[in-house]
Parts: C-alpha cells; structure tokens; sequence
C-alpha cells in the first residue's frame, strides 16, 4: 500500500525547517568566526597604541575585559585595552551555566558508581578562580545539583535564581556543604546570595523529602538546632546556611600549618582545625556567624568532597593551600561520620573534555609525571637552590595530602626517598641543604607516625643522611629548631588553643554520639 503523500509532504516540510534553522546557524558562526578574526587582527596595533599612551603620554586607555576565548568570552577582544577581572552582576554567564550543568552529571554519575545511588549531599571547595577565569562554571554546578538555575536580564546580569522542576531536573535535589574562601567572601558577594537563594528556594518548596535533600536536612538541622537551645530564628538561618569560611578578616583553613609544625596526633585534631577555620556561616542575613554546631551536623550527610580545576598553570602539590581546604574537608567529614568520602578533582581545562576523577588518582600522576620523571627533575635541577626549593615544597604538600586522607601507597614513598633523600644528596648538599634537611625530616616524621612502612634499609640510609646534613648545619641555625628530633604536640597540648576549640569540641561530640 502506498504511503500517504499528505505524511510524505508534512515529512518534507519538517526537514526543509530543519535544513533552514541548520543553514542559518551555520551562518551565525561564520559571523563569529570573521568578527574574532577581525578583532584578533586589531589587538596587536591596538596594544602598541595603548603602550605610547600610558608608557608616554598618560593617556585615558579604554577599559576591556578579561578572560578567555575558549570560554566563549569574545569580548576579551581586541585586546590592548585597560582590564579589569570580572563583572559579578555577570556570573555565572550562560556558558558557565552550560559547563556547570555538564559537569554536575559527570560528577552525580561518578559518584553515583562509586555509592550506588545519588548522594545527599556533596562537599565542595570553592575558590575565586571559579570566577576570575572560569566564569562561575563550579558556582553553576551548585545551583544545578540543587535544582535551581540564574535568571539572567536583558542584558546578561543574573538577577536571582528559579527552582528547576523536579520533572525536568528528573532526579533528586542534592544538598552541598560549599567552603569558600576568604577572597570568595570579600570580592564575590554575589556567590554567596545566589546560593543561599537557592537553598532557600529549595527548602521552602512543596515537595518530598526523598526527592529534596536540602529540605529534608534542613527540617533535621532546625529541629536539631533549636534542641540545642538555639532562638528559632537564629536556628532557622544556620539550618539553611550552606556557604561557610573563614571569619571576616581571617584567610585560609589552618591545617597546613598545622601539618608542617607537626602539631597534630590524629585524624580528629586536624578535622578539629579545620571546622574551628571553617565554621562560619555566610547567608544574607549572616556575615561570618560561628557556628561549629551546625557546621558539624552538615558534615554528618556529606558524601563526596570536590574542588574544580580550571588551570594548567598548577597542579594540587603546588601549593599548600589544596590540601588544606579539601584534604582538611576530606578528614573532618571522616571524623564525623566514620567514613571516607568519595573525593573527586573536576578538570575543566578542557572545556570541551571536562572530567571526573579521583584526587588519589591525580595526586599519582602527578608523582609519577613530575616528581619521579627523569626529564622533569633534570629540568627542575638546573634552577639549583630555587630547584630544590621546589622539589621541597611539592613533598611537602603531597605529605600534607597524605596526612589528610592517606591516598599515596608506600611504594611511591619508597621510590621518591631513594629518589630525593639517597640518590639526590650531594645535588642538595650542594645546592640547598636546608631543603634536604626538610625533605630528610618529614620522611622520618611520615615513618614515625606510622603513616609510611617503609623498608628497615631505607630508614636506616634516610638517618644517616640526615645525620650528616644536621651536621653540616651546626652554626648555620640559631634559637629553637627541631633539627633532627621532630616535636609533636597537638590541640590539647596547648592551653590556649584548646579554650579557642571548645565549641568545636562539643559540636563534634554531639554529632559523634549519632
């Protein structure tokens, strides 16, 4: 039977609709392609103009935007203008938005393999590169993962967020524990109100609780709070609060320093650092509120903790910062729910290729690509004390990781000793003892504390090298120094210090009590 022209004609018109919108999109980008080669070709006079100007005349140089092109910022070009860092009323913009969203379900479907379900709530780090050179693309994967997206005006500026319908998002909302930092707080307020607009938003909605987990925390967390002895109103905001730091004035999380002055004896003392610098709850009502007790309940539900990463230009051992924040994140959930937490690295260098993966597995590539890569430390060796600076600091800071959540086996510890400690020790005599006396150092600490087996050989070859780099300092250091005995000492040891961490201390014994 032949079939119905009448469907064949409709059948033709759909495809010649489609062909359309296809050419005409097709055209568009041509546009685009022609306008950034435009601008790109105007960027070099433009910067040679702006340089007489300043540089001689001192001259008005016409602002522009910062950025990158690969995130879709065109407006970046032409380049040779005065810049400034970000617009906030802008964030995130709408290609955030659409890394943001790419990257929550990568992360759900990550997380969901290793749990075998959604999780409630997930932890993450959030820094203020997210804004200045992503342009709020982990800020937009908060939003998603609690079902709410910007509204943005007329002319790009987010002016509020909209719950997305469950129906639409066709999963739970996911509850977040979000820990900013101290430059987050002070440049991107902004941040701060749209998250807490949508935890508002999304725990005041009418729907069940299996299906809204900031909800049914909150519902926990107020009656909880209020048991406590808290006024409702005072537990009501704590009990929505989902952005925490540092207090005002006051920068970073304390566990690296922590790690590096050895004063520490335990997983508790380091998640006790940790929470006594991060429980302070920021909403729009609340600016730098302590909080330990709440904080800690929060922590009682978070089952993944995350942090993005935007840039080539470091790695997690570059700075001392990255396991501080996560790694301390990483240990204080441990201690309050008994449980390591799925601990995962979003690389969005690529924003074409986002990925998920584990910071165990990160935190092994780098070793293996840098610290154990025979070009890689030849190259690093021709920079002599400023090269061994660097190798120093980059144990260090993989120490600190390992301290925090103990993701390095001992057969990478076994192989960057020989390599840093037995084979590299007359470089470093040579170049920086200091550095070698450190490296030797903590390598004996990691062995003391019981955190690395090492074989018996080594330790004895890492002690007798040590030995003669102590001796060749004798007279170099003057006042108090650990040389060659490493003091531990924790929280309670300190008078002071403990009085500080009282609240800490009792907000983690109720939860513990669970």
């Amino acid at each position: 039977m032949d079939p119905d022209p009448r469907a064949k004609d409709v059948k033709l018109q759909q495809i010649a609709v489609i062909d359309e919108k296809l050419k005409l999109e097709v055209l568009e980008s041509f546009k685009t392609a022609l306008r950034i080669a435009r601008l790109y070709r105007e960027s070099g006079g433009k910067e040679a103009e702006a340089l007489l100007e300043v540089g001689f005349e001192g001259m008005y140089v016409e602002p522009g935007a910062s950025g990158a092109l690969t995130r879709g910022k065109i407006e970046v070009l032409p380049t040779g203008r005065n810049l400034f860092a970000v617009d906030p009323t802008s964030i995130p913009t709408r290609a955030a938005w659409e890394i943001g969203v790419k990257t929550a379900k990568q992360l759900l479907e990550r997380v969901k393999k290793e749990l075998g379900r959604y999780p409630e709530s997930v932890g993450q780090v959030l820094w203020s590169i997210d804004a200045y050179k992503a342009d709020g693309e982990q800020l937009a994967e908060i939003l998603y993962l609690i079902g709410a997206r910007p509204v943005w005006d007329s002319a790009g500026r987010v002016v509020g967020v909209e719950l997305i319908p469950l129906e639409e998002l066709g999963r739970p909302r996911i509850d977040v524990v979000v820990r900013i930092s101290g430059i987050v707080r002070d440049t991107l307020p902004n941040y701060i109100h749209l998250i807490d607009e949508a935890v508002e938003r999304a725990v005041l909605v009418d729907e069940p609780e299996e299906m809204n987990y900031p909800k049914k925390h909150f519902l926990e967390y107020l009656k909880k709070l209020v048991v406590q002895g808290l006024g409702f109103e005072e537990a009501r905001e704590l009990a929505k609060a989902r952005v925490w730091a540092e207090p005002p004035g006051a920068y970073g999380a304390g566990v690296n320093l922590q790690v590096f002055a050895s004063a520490w004896k335990s997983d508790e003392d380091l998640a006790k650092t940790w929470i006594h610098w991060s429980s302070h709850a920021y909403t729009r009502k609340f600016f730098g509120k302590r909080a330990p007790n709440a904080m800690a309940l929060q922590l009682g539900h978070v089952e993944a903790v995350l942090r993005h990463h935007i840039s080539d230009e470091h790695d997690l051992t570059n700075c001392c910062c990255y396991f501080a924040f996560q790694g301390g994140f990483h240990v204080a959930v441990k201690t309050v729910t008994g449980r390591d937490p799925v601990n995962l690295w979003i690389d969005t260098r690529d924003v074409f290729r986002t990925e998920v993966r584990s910071t165990k597995d990160e935190l092994l590539r780098i070793a293996y690509s840098k610290l154990l890569n025979p070009a890689w430390v030849e190259e690093m060796k021709r920079h002599g004390y400023r090269g061994a600076y660097e190798f120093m600091k980059k144990l260090q800071n993989l120490y600190g990781w390992h301290a925090t959540t103990r993701f390095v086996p001992d057969e990478v510890w076994n192989q960057l000793a020989e390599k840093y400690v037995v084979e590299m020790k007359e470089w470093f005599k040579e170049n920086n003892r200091f550095a070698l006396e450190e490296i030797a150092r903590r390598f004996l600490e990691m062995h003391r504390r019981g955190l690395w087996k090492a074989p018996r050989e080594l330790i004895e070859q890492i002690e007798s090298i040590y030995a003669e780099v102590e001796a060749l300092l004798e007279g170099e250091v003057s006042g108090e120094a650990q040389m060659g005995e490493v003091w531990v000492y924790a929280p309670g040891d300190v008078s002071s210090w403990s009085e500080r961490m009282e609240d800490v201390e009792k907000a983690l014994n109720v939860v513990k009590k669970k």
